[in-house]
């Protein structure tokens, strides 16, 4: 992919562009480094396993069921991560929709 991250940043918005599937990311996301850091400070380390489980499952319902997509998880694993991690703090920030606004206008959607 051309571009590096910065290249796959706006396929990554273009695959969330549904309000639902984004709030899945947004709720896996919290919830996953919630039971992260629960799983750290209570010792309970097989909740590290939950920590990831919990939202890949959320983000793949969204995607599957909601935006009828293919997750990106399976082709950029590390970027998918990373793209997710920026979603949900842009998301935090209140700047997710015009985000999505920006990248569809400039796909011509």
């Amino acid at each position: 992919m051309a571009g590096g991250f910065a290249g796959f940043w706006p396929e990554y918005v273009r695959a969330h562009s549904d309000a639902g599937t984004r709030a899945l990311h947004l709720v896996g996301t919290l919830l996953g480094w919630g039971i992260l850091v629960a799983a750290l400070v209570t010792r309970h380390w097989w909740w590290i396993v939950l920590a990831l489980v919990v939202p890949y499952a959320l983000a793949w319902i969204g995607h599957f069921f909601v935006e009828h997509n293919r997750p990106a998880t399976f082709e950029h694993p590390l970027w998918s991560w990373w793209a997710d991690q920026k979603m949900v703090g842009m998301m935090m920030a209140g700047k997710m929709g015009s985000e999505v606004r920006k990248w569809r206008v400039v796909s011509g959607e």
